[in-house]
């Protein structure tokens, strides 16, 4: 009589432990950052200086409170007043904020759906993104404004694998290259290169172009993209994740170099960042972030 083969019950218990961790290792892309560690490791003194190197941050302002704000959505840092702009959609708002988190003002938005991001092009002009209509609409604020209505200024739509509120969810510019980066927030995630929009120089005609990098998006090692951030000094590219709790620093050719973790201890963080959701940088090299519902953090670099 043939006997039958009996299994160890604990290589079962292996099996599915083995299974679960490829699982999680793959949805949450752990072997790419461990990877990515080990690369920072061997290559972090030459990388450290041509780069802002995220690892060497320290939180300045942790978790303060914006007064009156709720829902809070990208950041961006203007150079001439020397302040930042985020927005809100419940209700639709710009938002100004002093660089140390203060409220100055609020910008009621009318024809916007769903704003998710705002980004500074040029002095007065700002780009705002409408996730779910994938819609990019180029304003403009002065110390007058008040009221933004999107039916008053040029638009455009880019209907890209369109998917619900998954949308445009971060904007970043680079002036030299006049090239205006959207990040698609995930399923999958995707950062579009737009030339030609906002079309600035009304003497030209409109060229517009949309450009994307395979190769780059699929270094981010990140399970979604909140916010984008362009530094001109260095050229980078900074991708905020909030699933991933991390901020990404991308070189030039797209590759990551350093990180900034939004977990709880470090870069002197007493508690995690529950929802981040932008992110910016001014021309001396301090990042400021955002989460929501209303808070606002700083980092700088420790000398």
């Amino acid at each position: 009589m043939r006997r039958l083969l009996t299994i160890n019950p604990w290589l079962y218990l292996l099996c599915f432990v083995l299974l679960v961790g490829a699982v999680l290792g793959q949805q949450y892309r752990l072997f790419e950052r461990v990877w990515f560690s080990v690369q920072e490791w061997q290559h972090g003194e030459q990388w450290r200086e041509h780069s802002l190197w995220l690892g060497d941050y320290r939180v300045a302002i942790e978790a303060k409170p914006i007064s009156g704000i709720s829902d809070v959505s990208a950041l961006t840092f203007d150079p001439d007043r020397r302040t930042l702009f985020s927005v809100t959609n419940k209700p639709a708002k710009v938002i100004e904020l002093s660089l140390e988190g203060d409220l100055k003002r609020t910008i009621d938005l009318q024809g916007f759906g769903d704003p998710e991001a705002i980004e500074y092009v040029a002095p007065g002009t700002y780009v705002i993104a409408d996730e779910r209509e994938q819609r990019l609409v180029k304003v403009r604020i002065d110390d007058a404004t008040r009221v933004l209505d999107a039916a008053d200024f040029q638009q455009l739509s880019l209907g890209i694998g369109r998917n619900g509120n998954k949308g445009f969810e971060g904007l970043a510019y680079d002036a030299a290259n006049q090239r205006l980066l959207v990040a698609k927030e995930r399923d999958p995630v995707r950062i579009f290169e737009v030339l030609g929009f906002p079309h600035i120089d009304d003497s030209r005609p409109l060229a517009l172009q949309v450009n994307t990098d395979p190769k780059r998006d699929a270094r981010l090692f990140v399970r979604d993209l909140s916010s984008l951030d362009f530094d001109a000094a260095t050229g980078h590219l900074l991708a905020l994740s909030d699933e991933s709790r991390l901020v990404i620093e991308l070189n030039a050719e797209g590759k990551p170099i350093s990180t900034l973790s939004l977990l709880r201890g470090q870069h002197g963080l007493k508690r995690g960042v529950p929802q981040a959701e932008g992110v910016a940088t001014d021309d001396e090299g301090t990042l400021y972030l955002i989460s929501e519902p209303n808070l606002f953090y700083v980092f700088r670099k420790a000398q």
